[in-house]
């Protein structure tokens, strides 16, 4: 074809672009845009050891996300769920719900790495610019309306902490866990890949609402090429969500890790993973509810029984914490065992108070670590002994979270766990529940532990530190004495979350209507 040919074809060709509705998907551009920003300004004024511009560019952008991602839910819930760009994004109830749980968790992540991250040598931009980049990725994937959106947001999530991971470059344990954490997330997301490729090859289209039309208006009697993709997939997202036996990275990632980012990932990794699950399988899958669930149900037992039972026998808190989420991946996966509207916003709310428990949690881990004169060392048991009397808000902070995540009434984890069990009876799912009720009994010893030690005496011959003025920590250390006081803003974090936990614990109706009308809405 000659060029004039060519030339005139291209003027007359018209091409369909899809319509954008760019308010749908504003929560996702807010945080890229806000990452940019951060960029920009950095390389504008050349002052890396600012901190505080980077954080607050953060927390706005995570502020007007969770607002706007509210805004979307009453839209939705006055208008209906929409679907836009192509119908590769979902503008529904469990979208908009999601991506409040991830605009909260970024919110409390940057406030509480501001006190820790930013005072260890890590000054500039990356950081946050990473958290909020990864964030959005889980929102897409949150969002998402076809498998390949689900994949695209995924790598944009693991991409970014596969870099946080790797934050501390002068530390081999960082280094590790984040080669560790590239090299089996890389098999996973090839893995998830092949099932996408199986799954479209047996129904022609890789759109979850098309999916779930052709499995509803054909009956399959045998399709081991869809089957196939499922469980691919499902191995895929299992690995994200640290499910058993797809678990083995956890602890060693947990512990090399930035503690601030282990709580991170903890949260919004696990909301990411959580989201695709919950959405391909209970939407695109729910007419094969009866060949998946068998291997849900397995996956939920063999993560709360294995993540409580060797989180039995860990000295190092962050390896525990570590195991323990497993444990908590279990529950939250009881909810979609059950393939009910009931169970799957009670995995919604389960997921919603875990992700602020637990960067909570590693929050006031971080902060205990860097009053030692170590930002981001080990911290074992051992170490917590006497925390309430050397700093009484940190001691109170972390023994809360602890009774909150053994599930303690009055805090949001007992009724997460609660409605979890709940729901697995109404589905006379049995052994789920029995298997639930008795690692829950398990993990009230390893999270008693912990709350114990915080309010025992250490002993004098391992005694470290003393305190110091100005509500800081002295902490002797062979070489150097330093003196740590955390900032006001990773309190502030710190504090938000344990409200959070109380509040919601005792005055739960909001949280648990906005998860169930989630599902209704999708």
């Amino acid at each position: 074809m000659s060029p004039h040919l060519l030339l005139t074809f291209a003027s007359t060709a018209k091409i369909a672009l899809p319509k954008i509705d760019y308010s749908s998907i504003l929560p996702e551009l807010v945080m890229l845009g806000a990452a940019i920003i951060s960029m920009i300004v950095s390389s504008l004024t050349r002052k890396r050891d600012l901190t505080w511009p980077y954080t607050a560019i953060g927390v706005v952008a995570s502020l007007v996300a969770g607002e706007w991602s509210l805004h979307l839910f009453e839209v939705v819930r006055s208008q209906g769920p929409k679907a836009t760009i192509a119908g590769a994004i979902s503008s529904d109830g469990f979208s908009t719900f999601l991506m409040v749980v991830i605009s909260v968790s970024v919110l409390l992540s940057l406030l509480i790495a501001e006190g820790v991250v930013f005072r260890d040598a890590a000054k500039g931009p990356e950081y946050s610019a990473l958290i909020l980049i990864s964030a959005s990725g889980a929102m897409f994937m949150a969002a998402a309306n076809d498998l390949i959106v689900v994949f695209l947001g995924l790598e944009i999530l693991s991409i970014a902490l596969y870099v946080l991971v790797g934050f501390r470059r002068s530390a081999s344990e960082s280094q590790e866990a984040a080669m560790k954490y590239f090299v089996l997330g890389g098999f996973s997301s090839a893995i998830f890949l092949y099932g996408i490729a199986l799954t479209y090859g047996a129904t022609g289209t890789s759109n979850i609402s098309k999916i779930a039309q052709y499995l509803a208006n054909n009956t399959l009697t045998s399709n081991g090429v869809l089957l196939a993709g499922m469980v691919l997939m499902l191995v895929g997202l299992g690995f994200k969500v640290a499910a058993v036996p797809f678990h083995f990275w956890t602890p060693d990632v947990y512990q090399g890790a930035p503690t601030s980012v282990t709580g991170y990932m903890a949260g919004v990794a696990k909301a990411g993973g959580f989201a695709a699950l919950l959405r391909i399988f209970y939407v695109s899958f729910n007419t094969l509810s009866l060949d998946w669930r068998p291997v849900v149900i397995t996956l939920a037992v063999l993560s709360t029984v294995v993540g409580a039972v060797l989180a039995l026998s860990q000295r190092d808190v962050k390896r525990m914490l570590a195991y323990s989420s497993i444990n908590h991946a279990g529950f939250i996966l009881i909810g979609l065992a059950t393939a009910t509207a009931a169970g799957v916003s009670d995995s919604l709310y389960y997921l919603f108070a875990y992700s602020i428990m637990i960067i909570g949690t590693f929050g006031v881990i971080s902060m205990v670590s860097a009053a030692r004169g170590n930002f981001e060392g080990p911290i074992l048991v051992s170490d917590l002994r006497g925390l309430a009397k050397r700093n009484p808000a940190l001691g109170l902070a972390l023994a809360i979270f602890m009774v909150a995540q053994a599930g303690a009434p009055f805090t949001t984890g007992f009724l997460a766990k609660f409605s979890v069990i709940a729901a697995a009876v109404q589905s006379k799912e049995y052994l789920l529940a029995i298997a639930a009720m008795m690692t829950a009994v398990v993990a009230v010893y390893f999270y008693l532990r912990l709350a114990f030690a915080i309010y025992t005496d250490r002993e004098e011959a391992e005694s470290t530190t003393t305190p110091a003025s100005g509500g800081g920590v002295m902490t002797e250390v062979e070489t150097a004495k330093k003196t740590y006081t955390p900032p006001l803003v990773t309190l502030v974090g710190v504090g938000l979350a344990m409200a959070f936990t109380i509040v919601f614990g005792i005055y739960s109706s909001p949280l648990v209507t906005f998860a169930h009308q989630a599902v209704l809405m999708h």
